[in-house]
């Protein structure tokens, strides 16, 4: 691809870094932007920095949140004995979108994908059997992606957590083997939360 100014250039290399933006979409996006009013690219380039600078993790849960303890974990109205494990903030969202759930969340960043050099040492599974040990969380719900990798991540946190009296449970299969969770609809999910089993039954499929 021939450009004429290497700034437009520069620009449409660093939008093509998104995924799923390949260089004649980015250079698009980037004509596009040339045409709207400056105070809006700046704006949005504005916004974007502020993200990336300030953005903070929950200590909790360590999901994405504007301050230390996110409005989830700071709501006195939630079940904090309940709660859900995730691989990200998409599959927060997700869950939230139903109504359907009350308790808390954990956000593990991820799942175990040997293939792709993800062990649990890279996630935040230690942090979430302290919490366990603690004794308030009395049920753990698994609302991992049902593909091979989330099925080991599950795994590996049950045996972890197998001495402790907490209770596991799994999403009902209501929502397909090798779907991600941030694209079930919100049907679909709150009734697999709803109807969620015994991990241990899950182990016998």
């Amino acid at each position: 691809m021939e450009f004429s100014s290497k700034l437009l250039e520069n620009a449409v290399y660093e939008i093509s870094q998104l995924p799923g933006i390949g260089k004649r979409t980015a250079l698009r996006l980037a004509l596009h932007l040339l045409k709207q009013p400056k105070d809006q690219t700046t704006a949005l380039s504005s916004s974007l920095l502020k993200l990336r600078e300030e953005i903070k993790f929950c200590t909790n849960c360590h999901n994405i949140s504007d301050v230390a303890l996110c409005e989830i974990c700071a709501n006195p109205k939630r079940d904090e004995s309940l709660v859900c494990v995730v691989e990200d903030i998409r599959d927060v969202m997700a869950i939230e979108n139903t109504g359907q759930y009350r308790g808390l969340y954990h956000v593990l960043g991820g799942r175990i994908s040997p293939m792709e050099g993800v062990g649990p040492q890279n996630l935040t599974i230690n942090s979430l059997v302290s919490k366990s040990k603690e004794g308030i969380i009395k049920e753990l719900i698994f609302a991992l992606s049902s593909t091979m990798e989330g099925d080991t991540t599950n795994f590996y946190i049950y045996k972890q957590i197998e001495s402790l009296d907490v209770k596991t449970s799994t999403i009902a299969r209501g929502i397909a083997v090798g779907d991600e969770l941030e694209y079930a609809d919100e049907v679909t999910l709150g009734r697999s939360i709803l109807n969620r089993v015994p991990f241990e039954n899950s182990l016998k499929l």
